[in-house]
């Protein structure tokens, strides 16, 4: 490691389009541990969601099985239950969760904006009500480091404003100067020596606050950065576009992280942009609501032409719900609520993302970049896209 910072990053082949601007690439970043410990990831690499310290319906074995090499907790929800504190006190996030690979932990500041039936926002912080019980806390800048720093997560991202969708051009440009004072109070709040810290940039679907947002941010001593503020009720071609002018903004040879997002589809034009973090709870939530991702697109497995396949769900994944059982009796389980089908469920839809990741990360390095944009044209087709 390098002794200014906790993180390392490397891309290991990269396109140019003809604009020379980068765009699909595999990298490696290698984040420092507890102790003596270091953690190697390759990307581009999708980090399945664990809110409140377990990914619904996984073990920590599962995840290792299905090759996911870091997961996301969420400091709002971990705040509220079982506390950060008890979290530090029993050993920290990895230890309590027996995690034993990386995890990213985000702000609390979307969950403060989206699921409090009451919040007041200041330039010092949000007052909001907790959606568990209605009782009254405040979040600031220095608050979310703290919680944080006491899970002991990998990386760090920092507190910020995320407008609502649709927004007024006042309401997006206020929420991101906000976003920016408090990046740089966070900063001074000190961390524990294995965490590096993410900025995020804001700016909504204006691209001159999109470029004014991405030079304050990336003017800060921050180890890498994430484009907020995307999927959260706008089109997904708006939410492509954006995140394909956003990208380029970010430093070169620093992570990029696009935050909640998404679809298989979202997952391959991110990618191209030339972001190498995801996030998103979709593979996990439509598992348990049935819709299954495949090489063939969705399936909602209740469907009644299901009910006597004795095919695979994916013939060509080699998870244990694709190898050991049939679509018949995974939509027997779902129809008749089995907590088993959650499992199996979700064992399939995260393996599916994560393969993805992984194929694309194998088709950038063996042809570059024109070789993945026709790997990407046939990605759509095989999926009727």
């Amino acid at each position: 490691m390098t002794s200014h910072s906790v993180l390392e990053f490397s891309i290991e082949k990269q396109g140019v389009d003809s604009q020379g601007v980068g765009r699909a690439r595999a990298g490696r970043l290698t984040l420092r541990g507890a102790g003596e410990k270091t953690h190697s990831i390759l990307t581009p690499v999708f980090m399945p969601v664990g809110t409140v310290g377990s990914v619904k319906g996984m073990s920590p074995a599962d995840l290792h099985q299905m090759k996911a090499q870091i997961i996301l907790g969420n400091t709002y929800h971990l705040y509220l239950r079982p506390g950060h504190q008890r979290v530090e006190r029993l050993g920290e996030l990895q230890r309590f969760m027996a995690w034993d690979g990386p995890i990213l932990t985000d702000s609390g500041g979307f969950q403060v904006f989206s699921l409090s039936s009451l919040n007041k926002i200041d330039e010092q912080g949000v007052t909001f009500q907790s959606h568990l019980d209605g009782s009254t806390h405040r979040f600031t800048p220095e608050l979310s480091m703290e919680i944080q720093r006491a899970l002991g997560s990998n990386i760090v991202m920092a507190f910020d404003q995320c407008p609502p969708y649709p927004a007024t051009r006042e309401e997006v440009g206020a929420a991101m100067r906000r976003t920016r004072k408090w990046a740089e109070r966070g900063l001074a709040f000190p961390l524990k020596d294995h965490q590096a810290r993410f900025g995020i940039v804001q700016g909504g679907l204006y691209e001159d606050l999109r470029v004014q947002s991405a030079h304050e941010i990336t003017q800060l001593p921050f180890d890498g950065f994430a484009i907020g503020g995307l999927s959260i009720g706008e089109s997904p071609e708006l939410m492509q576009k954006m995140a394909f002018f956003t990208a380029p903004l970010l430093p070169q040879h620093r992570p990029r992280y696009l935050m909640g997002v998404g679809r298989p589809e979202d997952l391959v034009e991110g990618v191209r942009a030339g972001i190498d973090l995801f996030d998103c709870v979709m593979p996990t939530r439509n598992a348990r609501n049935g819709q299954l991702f495949t090489s063939q697109g969705k399936i909602n497995i209740k469907n009644a032409k299901y009910a006597d396949s004795k095919e695979p769900l994916d013939p060509q994944c080699p998870c244990e719900t694709c190898t050991q059982y049939t679509r018949a009796y995974l939509r027997h389980l779902f129809v008749s609520r089995e907590l088993l089908s959650a499992r199996l469920n979700t064992v399939h839809n995260l393996t599916y993302y994560i393969g993805l990741m992984e194929e694309m990360r194998r088709v950038i390095l063996e042809g570059g970049f024109e070789f993945f944009e026709v790997w990407a044209e046939s990605f759509y087709r095989k999926r009727g896209g």
